[in-house]
């Protein structure tokens, strides 16, 4: 093969390497920049709640399926906030099936497992409204959801009340605290986002 054959092969490929690039490029610059401005809605809406890293820790996952909606960046974070529920009563189930816990640890346990089930139906009842307001108009569906989240948050906080006092084991109220401060935590900022929604349709 001569030189000239070469050269016009290795110039063949290359138009074809950028052709190949010009198509694809495109897409791909969009799929990128509709990512990156997903991402930046979810920060910005995030830095108006109580604690926006770990809002924003939470959600920015699922910025592709969020993309720039109020409503599902609201319906996502009562879903992390519930899988985390969930989570969260299943531990103290088990804990509180514990070997040698104080009378006083009993009873706190035992009044988070009954909390944590109620915050759990609140959050699953929440997040059934959001999706299918069943007729109702959206004042009436949105204040049924703010005042079952906010009932949520409030189960959370009695729950964290009762491992209070020195009297509680150090390990065992340590664990619990964090557990529940993370939820409570969320369960803030998810209210949070569900009242800037509403905002928006005030």
């Amino acid at each position: 093969m001569g030189e000239a054959s070469k050269d016009m092969n290795f110039a063949t490929i290359l138009l074809f390497l950028v052709a190949i690039a010009t198509c694809t490029s495109p897409s791909s610059a969009l799929r990128d920049l509709a990512s990156g401005t997903s991402t930046e809605f979810i920060r910005t809406s995030c830095n108006k709640t109580t604690y926006p890293l770990l809002c924003f820790r939470s959600l920015s996952s699922f910025a592709a399926a969020i993309q720039t909606s109020p409503k599902l960046l609201a319906s996502t974070a009562l879903d992390v906030t519930l899988e985390n529920a969930c989570s969260a009563s299943a531990m103290m189930a088990n804990l509180s099936r514990s070997q040698g816990l104080k009378p006083r640890e009993a009873a706190a346990m035992q009044d988070c497992v009954e909390l944590l089930s109620d915050t759990v139906d609140e959050l699953r009842r929440s997040i059934a409204e959001m999706k299918d307001p069943k007729g109702h108009d959206f004042e009436m569906m949105i204040s049924d959801v703010q005042t079952w989240v906010s009932a949520a948050l409030t189960n959370e906080d009695t729950c964290s009340d009762g491992f209070a006092g020195k009297e509680m084991n150090g390990k065992v109220k340590t664990a619990v605290r964090a557990r529940i401060v993370t939820l409570s935590h969320l369960t803030s900022n998810a209210l949070a986002l569900i009242n800037a929604y509403a905002s928006l349709h005030g």
